[in-house]
């Protein structure tokens, strides 16, 4: 298995926090770092060979889609690439068009983070769209078109107060102010495609703290102003053990 870590982590990232743990993100929303290159391969080959696991988009959530592909291409040449009306040039050297005909395929050909997009249907947040290549213990084909609270009905501490504070927090995200929070796992190797059904127990059992890599989600919540969606921006890291910072506290996932 080939190895695609970083070796280092935010330094806002660095302690833990509980559930659901948001806080204003006053950074870039989109990053870019050392394992870009190794990361893009790993999606390329995924988004090639694994496209239902990796994909999805309700139709209905096309224009959702676009909008986010755009807002996404109108950040990028601070984040070293070159962008072009139909390819983007991308860091490692590979040249991207852009498909707006299957936007959440292009977005995961061109950013290292994952995508969800998450739309109000009736009085709850839907997954109607994701580009997922890095689920962490967790299968998008369980949770497509589901419910904010039943996407994350397997995390122990996602009680139902959290959950109704959270549909709460979907609720108040404002356009041009996105927030973010974080979690801490624990995996036997380092491999970023971690699908794992609801009824499988997790490879490293849940609660654990330590493991031979440390892998901690940069989860980033967004509104795109023209459809309304709320859009997770998830950027994995894996670490080996030895590069954890000693401050790092387990966080719940």
């Amino acid at each position: 298995m080939t190895e695609t870590l970083q070796r280092v982590l935010p330094d806002d990232m660095q302690i833990g926090r509980r559930l659901p743990g948001i806080l204003p993100e006053t950074g870039p929303w989109l990053r870019v770092d050392e394992a870009y290159a190794g990361q893009m391969a790993r999606r390329e080959e995924l988004i090639r060979t694994r496209p239902g696991s990796v994909l999805y988009l309700d139709p209905a959530a096309m224009p959702a889609a676009v909008e986010l592909l755009e807002a996404v291409c109108d950040v990028l040449p601070g984040l070293g690439f070159e962008v072009g009306a139909e390819v983007i040039g991308c860091p490692d050297g590979r040249q991207v068009r852009v498909a707006k005909d299957a936007p959440m395929a292009t977005l995961g050909r061109l950013c290292q983070c994952d995508f969800v997009l998450m739309q109000k249907r009736g009085a709850e947040h839907v997954l109607t769209g994701a580009v997922l290549c890095f689920p962490a213990s967790w299968r998008l084909s369980e949770k497509a078109g589901r419910p904010l609270i039943d996407i994350h009905a397997p995390v122990e501490e996602y009680s139902d107060d959290v959950a109704r504070r959270v549909q709460r927090l979907f609720d108040g995200i404002q356009v041009g102010r996105p927030l973010w929070r974080f979690n801490q796992l624990w995996y036997e190797d380092p491999e970023l495609f971690q699908p794992r059904s609801a009824a499988e127990p997790r490879r490293v059992g849940a609660g654990a703290r330590t493991g031979p890599y440390y892998r901690s989600e940069r989860q980033i919540l967004l509104r795109l102003p023209q459809s309304n969606a709320v859009v997770f921006v998830i950027h994995s890291y894996v670490l080996r053990q030895a590069d954890v910072p000693g401050v790092v506290s387990g966080a719940p996932d």
